[in-house]
């Protein structure tokens, strides 16, 4: 007699990051009981190699387009899985949780959601590279290392950053940012939450607060969009942390505090 099939668990990275930069976090969950999974966005390469080698592949793909992506991935699974993303990741997953498509979700450093107000200077700056040209709308951008640095690696040595970016960065869709930084003055935006939704499973927002890229304060203000629902919404924020955290040294301390928070909530 076999026991119960273990929780999935949908792994959802961000802009400029490949899929297998999870690799980590998969062994992780994997032995804490999980069955996890790291699909890329919709078109991208399985390795980083062919990513860098194929640019247009993933170009043009908005934030609709990579939820409806995930979305199907969710229907072939035994039962409703945790959701993890991280960055533009977290927002997909705030997208997926609104519509009831998890058991629960960890939005880590998300990228912000329409009603989200505060545009602080560094996270303008982070942007750059990709809003920096409205040419860029549909296509594929990359980061140079200095860039990377800025938005990643900032709370690290100039070394490791460096290592990460030759490890993991890819070229990203620019139409995301496009669509997250107009949400507020679209009506019909991709980047708008069902935050109301009081049936949904629990969230976990997570802030790291040197983050360049998602500052401390849009995390706050996206956990206080949650005030009218009644399902549970918590946020837990890593002192000096940046937006390299899924990937850094010390991804390991965030990824146990998530796995600490599942199991306290009995997933």
């Amino acid at each position: 007699m076999t026991g119960p099939s273990p929780t999935p668990v949908v792994f959802i990275h961000g802009l400029w990051l490949h899929a297998s930069s999870w690799s980590p976090w998969l062994e992780l969950f994997d032995n804490a009981g999980y069955a996890p999974v790291a699909p890329g966005w919709p078109g991208e390469p399985p390795t980083v190699e062919e990513a860098r080698q194929q640019p247009d592949a993933v170009a043009n793909v908005g934030i609709d387009d990579a939820t409806e992506h995930f979305a199907r991935i969710i229907e072939t699974l035994p039962s409703p899985p945790v959701l993890i993303g991280h960055s533009f990741g977290g927002l997909i997953v705030e997208k997926l949780l609104g519509q009831g498509r998890g058991a629960a979700g960890v939005a880590i450093d998300p990228a912000q959601i329409k009603g989200v107000l505060p545009l602080p200077l560094a996270q303008l700056r982070a942007g750059l590279p990709a809003l920096g040209n409205p040419a860029n709308r549909h296509k594929a951008v990359s980061l140079t290392r200095d860039e990377f640095r800025f938005g990643f690696g900032n709370a690290l040595t100039e070394e490791e950053s460096d290592a990460l970016f030759e490890r993991w960065t890819i070229p990203s869709p620019a139409r995301p940012l496009f669509q997250a930084a107009a949400a507020n003055f679209v009506l019909h935006s991709e980047a708008a939450v069902d935050t109301d939704n009081d049936t949904r499973g629990p969230l976990l927002l997570i802030s790291g607060t040197a983050d360049h890229t998602v500052p401390d304060v849009v995390t706050r203000s996206t956990l206080k969009q949650y005030r009218k629902s009644s399902a549970v919404t918590e946020l837990t924020r890593f002192e000096g942390r940046g937006h390299s955290l899924t990937i850094d040294a010390g991804w390991k301390e965030v990824a146990d505090a998530v796995v600490e928070w599942l199991k306290a909530r009995g997933i």
